[in-house]
């Protein structure tokens, strides 16, 4: 069943085919596009599920830049009325867009016509509220952890509110903020939470929730768009993402730094946010090449030697199904998901483990043997188990596990 091979049973549930109980009418929303890039994808991704399997009824979403999907299942929100409010802050204009899209789906869900809703962490508590009220199945994907991280407990200080001088309008814009108490209670009121990884999983089951709320739904990639490329002639690094501390870029450069690799590179392959040009001022070496962001990661990950992404968190990070497809070898972090095994895929390291990431870098650096025994373990593994036909079966498997819940 799905899920086996990813050693996951317990989360990963596939119903036997005879006498599936899937939806007649689904209703989805999400705070993204449907067709592009990154959730984009994924967003697309779901609704070919449901488009093919007959039962989509409508899907709620910012945009769509797709056509298999006939344009009349869905609601694009792109002409919106929150932007009026543009001028914002991010925080606030971020928050008022997500209330307003779990508005519009909250009135959908009105109607009686649905008898399972899908949506995100954050975009939907209005709507399972009326999801529960009139009896309709509710699941919920989670794009990274728990709210509260991996803690059993987390002690938060009370502190009052100040009410004086406050005018009327910064309390108007407080109230358009996401507020850690909204994600709290989208978490118990959804019937399934959708859940990208292991380590995802665990910060809820610290948290006291039970095995048969959290569904295994690791991603997918196309395996056709990003294919193995011909190995270089020099050992080239690849870092594939926004480089934010948060994916670790930080620790990347400092252990290329500490290196001093002879005939060898490191491209870094995404957009440069503010927070990362001290380390590569810091860190530079001329044998880094800051390519920044593209639209085309598979024309990169296919001319690397290796994929080297210590990332501190993440819910289940695409590029490492994508690094994986092109047959490179990874340096990750548990924390970035489960397509590598360490060893096999990859090399795990801890996050913000520096020596660990440089001692990784100059083994396979060393042994272009293990990179190649690597790649191809890598190849075969997202084949076999992380194509979109494999997402959208197991997608089909965690709606049918919402149906039989209620």
């Amino acid at each position: 069943m799905p899920g086996e091979t990813l050693n996951a049973p317990a989360m990963s549930r596939s119903v036997p085919s005879v006498a599936r109980t899937l939806p007649r009418c689904l209703l989805y929303s999400i705070f993204a596009r449907i067709g592009g890039s990154g959730l984009d994808t994924d967003a697309f991704e779901t609704l070919r599920a449901s488009y093919r399997g007959g039962f989509l009824g409508k899907a709620i979403a910012y945009d769509n830049r797709q056509k298999e999907i006939p344009a009349s299942l869905i609601r694009s929100l792109r002409w919106h009325p929150v932007r009026l409010i543009s001028f914002l802050d991010r925080p606030y204009y971020y928050g008022a867009k997500k209330k307003y899209l779990d508005w519009i789906a909250s009135r959908h869900l009105t109607t009686g016509r649905y008898d399972l809703f899908h949506s995100w962490s954050g975009d939907c508590l209005r709507s399972l509220k009326v999801a529960k009220r009139h009896g309709i199945p509710s699941v919920v994907e989670i794009p990274t952890w728990h709210r509260d991280g991996g803690k059993e407990k987390v002690r938060r200080p009370k502190i009052a509110a100040p009410t004086e001088n406050i005018s009327s309008f910064q309390r108007w814009k407080n109230r358009l903020l996401l507020q850690r108490k909204r994600f709290i209670e989208e978490y118990k009121l959804a019937d399934l939470l959708l859940v990208l990884s292991q380590k995802a999983a665990n910060t809820f089951r610290v948290r006291g929730f039970p095995e048969e709320k959290l569904f295994y739904l690791p991603r997918g990639v196309d395996v056709e768009r990003f294919r193995p490329g011909k190995r270089p002639q020099k050992f080239r690094a690849v870092f594939a993402g926004a480089l934010i501390k948060r994916k670790g870029i930080q620790h990347v450069l400092e252990a290329w730094h500490r290196l001093r690799l002879s005939d060898a590179e490191l491209w870094l392959v995404g957009f440069v946010h503010e927070e990362a040009k001290p380390y590569l001022k810091e860190f530079w070496r001329d044998n880094i090449r800051v390519i920044g962001f593209v639209r085309d990661p598979e024309n990169y990950l296919s001319q690397g030697t290796v994929h080297v992404f210590p990332s501190q968190w993440e819910g289940s990070a695409k590029v490492t199904y994508e690094a994986a497809a092109c047959a490179l070898p990874q340096i990750t972090t548990r924390e970035a998901g489960d397509v590598v095994r360490n060893g096999i895929e990859g090399i795990i390291v801890k996050p913000g483990d520096v020596n660990a990431i440089a001692a990784a870098l100059e083994h396979l650096y060393g042994h272009p043997e293990i990179v190649e025994q690597m790649g191809t373990a890598a190849r075969r593994r997202v084949v076999e188990n992380f194509t979109w036909d494999h997402f959208r079966g197991r997608l089909l498997d965690a709606y049918e596990t919402a149906m039989r819940m209620r």
